[in-house]
């Protein structure tokens, strides 16, 4: 089948040092507030995959223009009401909830109707949690379901509003920060704890901002502005990339790994905690900062004896999108893992909660769930002998990635479908994979 791979080997040992693509986060929040910015922002390192070329389509389809150069982009930015919404304008966000959900809170003074569609997916997502609130704003938004579509007019009357997020959703918070950008007075946001890079981007860009941090969430205020200027920025690699590679390296015998140039931004490296928490001894050398984010190279070395972990709730919001690969080590770990309080996973691309339990069980890890809540019995020994086939995962990017690092971690004969499904986040994914030795077609 055309959109289908096989593995049926795993991996040799390897001793290699790799980079992985620009931060998709980052990227994403640089088009968008480059194109609220007067002049011209140029954006180095910028992932070239789905998510953020679709960024880069809706912006352009709003008025904005944009040019691609040998190494880096720029981006004409005309102002916060540089937007041209003089027409009927329909947006495809493509798989990308985090552009959905921000490029609505640049929508909140729109002058005519905008409609936003996704793909199947990204339609089933939950939107409700961010049209709460830019209502609140004064904007006008209408949706015949919680989910995408979603049609947007602006108000000559917007206003700034006080708002509390209790998802830990970085996604809702920025919509709502770019929103304030464009009210009257100051925006106040109680937040719980999430991705940073936006406070960080304003703080970077001067756009007033202040920020006291508790231990539990975030007290943030936003004051609207009239205008900022363009910037420049060099992307840095994205940690949820490198968990892939950071497991399989772990998982694979007699094998080191170092990572080149990561965010490794405290709100990102909850894989690295709840990892080293299971014996895994990963460290960062090279540390420096940039722009308020903190970058190094990540070192990691294969152990023998990994250890079941019962994982600190606390950890949840910062390796969210990391779990599926989290959850290969657990099944590979001495002991009993528990993790607590994942609803949110059955909220992604996929019902990833659901096809995580699926997938430890279908290679003959036992698992216990209780809703939110699973136990996994790791096997040190796992070594996989059979026959599996991955498939109807709704195309999550994530949820390909994983089940191609459990083939190549555990053995067995795999068919995987879906393999365009990388395109979302990391095109080159398989040609890390071959750099470390290993073709997949």
């Amino acid at each position: 089948m055309k959109n289908t791979i096989k593995i049926n080997k795993k991996i040799n040992s390897f001793k290699k040092e790799i980079e992985v693509p620009g931060d998709k986060s980052i990227s994403i929040r640089c088009v968008l507030l480059g194109s609220q910015a007067i002049g011209v922002t140029k954006i180095y390192n910028l992932l070239e995959a789905e998510d953020v070329i679709n960024s880069l389509k809706c912006i352009k389809k709003l008025g904005i223009n944009y040019k691609k150069f040998r190494d880096f982009y720029k981006i004409y930015g005309l102002g916060l009401s540089g937007f041209n919404t003089d027409k009927k304008i329909l947006l495809d966000a493509g798989n990308s909830g985090t552009l959905a959900r921000l490029i609505l809170g640049l929508l909140i003074n729109s002058k005519n109707w905008i409609k936003i569609k996704g793909d199947k997916s990204l339609s089933k997502r939950d939107f409700k949690r961010i049209i709460d609130p830019l209502k609140l704003f004064g904007a006008n938004i209408n949706s015949n379901k919680t989910g995408l579509p979603v049609n947007i007019v602006g108000s000559d009357y917007l206003r700034p509003i006080d708002y509390h997020e209790k998802l830990g959703s970085a996604q809702c918070k920025s919509a709502v920060m770019l929103a304030a950008l464009k009210t009257p007075g100051i925006t106040k946001i109680k937040a719980k704890k999430s991705r940073n890079h936006t406070e960080l981007l304003y703080k970077n860009l001067n756009i007033p901002i202040k920020i006291k941090k508790k231990l539990n969430h975030d007290f943030i205020e936003v004051k609207g502005i009239s205008n900022f200027k363009g910037f420049s920025y060099k992307i840095p690699g994205d940690i949820s990339s490198c968990s892939f590679f950071i497991v399989l390296a772990l998982l694979t015998r007699n094998s080191r790994l170092v990572i080149k140039n990561v965010n490794i931004n405290s709100t990102r490296i909850g894989i690295i905690k709840i990892l080293n928490k299971m014996n895994a001894k990963i460290k960062f050398i090279n540390k420096r900062k940039y722009k308020g984010e903190i970058i190094a190279d990540i070192i990691v070395n294969n152990r023998k004896e990994l250890r079941g972990i019962n994982c600190p709730k606390n950890l949840n919001s910062s390796a969210i999108d990391e779990f599926l690969v989290i959850f290969l080590v657990a099944a590979k770990a001495r002991g009993i893992s528990k993790f607590k309080n994942l609803g949110e996973l059955n909220k992604k691309e996929s019902p990833r909660l659901d096809i995580g339990v699926n997938l430890l069980k279908k290679i003959g890890i036992k698992v216990l769930r209780d809703r939110e809540n699973i136990i996994i019995h790791g096997n040190p020994k796992l070594e996989l002998k059979g026959k599996y086939r991955i498939s109807n995962f709704r195309k999550d990017h994530r949820v390909f990635m994983t089940s191609c690092i459990a083939a190549l971690s555990f053995g067995g004969e795999w068919i995987i479908e879906d393999k365009d499904s990388i395109k979302t986040s990391f095109p080159s994914f398989f040609k890390i994979i071959k750099k470390l030795g290993k073709r997949i077609n």
